[in-house]
């Protein structure tokens, strides 16, 4: 399945883990989520090059995903390859973007792909 076609909209993200074990090889964030209706499941970035969690911590209620999609033309994937100075431009990656409803986070994800579990 295409990453826009999971029914993210009031899932609500239980836990969030940034996996750095075997650095450059293996960089994965994982995010845990209960989807309604479905139950529990994995959402999984594999060989990930950047991420930014601006999260609003605090707040005493469950973070619930608005909405969920992959960034076409991203800004940041652009200004990631001008960083890496060519190093990483042959290497196809995405910007994968989550907003969330109960505390307007914003996180993005540069990343190979990803996998649900």
């Amino acid at each position: 399945m295409k990453f826009e076609e999971y029914l993210w909209h009031n899932s609500e993200i239980k836990n969030i883990e940034i996996d750095r074990t075997n650095p450059g090889k293996s960089d994965t964030v994982l995010f845990e989520i209960s989807v309604e209706n479905k139950g529990p499941l994995k959402l999984i970035f594999e060989d990930v090059y950047w991420v930014s969690l601006n999260m609003n911590l605090g707040v005493e209620a469950p973070e619930y995903i608005d909405y969920a999609f992959i960034e076409v033309e991203s800004v940041d994937v652009l200004d990631l390859y001008k960083r890496w100075n060519g190093l990483i431009e042959e290497i196809e990656l995405h910007c994968y973007v989550i907003k969330t409803i109960s505390t307007s986070s914003l996180m993005k994800i540069i990343a190979k792909n990803f996998t649900v579990v």
